[in-house]
């Protein structure tokens, strides 16, 4: 965080829980970025971050766990999106990334 912060990068979590489960995840984890619910899924549905079935279960869809690097006019500038879940970003790709926008 502390190297994304030098970046002037503003980190926002989105995931399709609900906020008060976001808020306690939030708290216990002691996050220092905001999360927002996408509980209705219209964002990673606009993003094409869908993840159908998740788990095996019929009609469950999440969010595939992504990055995306946005310059200051709000333009998509970077996409990152695990190839599986559970798999997490090379951190150093993405302050590289954001480096360039700086």
């Amino acid at each position: 965080m502390a190297q994304f912060t030098s970046l002037n990068a503003q980190v926002v979590g989105v995931s399709v829980n609900d906020p008060w489960t976001l808020k306690g995840f939030s708290n216990v984890n002691s996050l220092p970025f905001p999360l927002l619910s996408d509980y209705t899924r219209e964002t990673v549905g606009s993003y094409g971050v869908e993840l159908p079935d998740f788990g095996g279960v019929k009609g469950y869809l999440v969010a595939q766990r992504s990055v995306f690097i946005l310059d200051k006019a709000g333009q998509i500038k970077f996409i990152w999106i695990a190839p599986q879940p559970g798999v997490e970003p090379d951190y150093k790709l993405l302050a590289d990334q954001l480096a360039k926008e700086a």
